[in-house]
């Protein structure tokens, strides 16, 4: 039980860093919900739809847009959660110092690359991103840019293909579900 008990206190650890990090930065719906949220999702459909309990990747999940997104170092990461989470958190990583075009494309080119753990990492964040591709939202995007976004998630996707059967066939129906919703 206690070794129960630690690898929660593990994953909770990280949740309120990333919560603490991510601070007062909100999603790009129409109610600015919590940027949080996102990670949390991500971390949660991970352990509900492909059983992850594996406490590194569980912590990936969450602090996967930190060193992105705020100002938390790779280096910090891996003092406070050790060199796996570092290490996979950076194969999710864009290099933010780069056009998005071309940040966009190496996430096409390097999918394939990523270790099984990224993999699941990266399919569960595209599922939650396009799940939020309503009609309504994200706020100030058009009906073009969304399938855009949809599309290119898609062709993400597909270079990893085998890489969960279950988080796949939910990322096609969400995708389904979404472009429905926008026709």
């Amino acid at each position: 039980m206690k070794d129960h008990a630690q690898a929660v206190s593990e994953v909770l650890r990280a949740a309120v860093y990333a919560a603490a990090q991510h601070g007062l930065q909100t999603r790009k719906d129409k109610s600015e919900a919590p940027y949080i949220n996102h990670p949390i999702g991500v971390a949660e459909l991970l352990c509900r739809v492909a059983g992850v309990a594996d406490p590194a990747v569980l912590q990936a999940a969450l602090l996967h847009d930190t060193v992105e997104d705020t100002i938390t170092t790779p280096e910090q990461l891996e003092t406070l959660f050790g060199s796996r989470v570092r290490v996979i958190v950076m194969e999710v990583t864009d290099d933010e110092s780069l056009p998005k075009p071309q940040r966009k494309q190496l996430q096409v080119i390097n999918a394939p690359r990523l270790s099984h753990e990224a993999r699941l990492i990266r399919i569960a964040d595209k599922i939650y991103n396009c799940s939020e591709m309503r009609p309504d939202s994200p706020v100030n995007w058009n009906r073009e840019r969304k399938l855009d976004y949809l599309n290119w998630a898609s062709t993400v996707v597909n270079r990893i293909r085998g890489t969960h059967v279950e988080l796949e066939a939910l990322f096609d129906k969400t995708v389904t579900e979404r472009k429905t919703a926008l026709e």
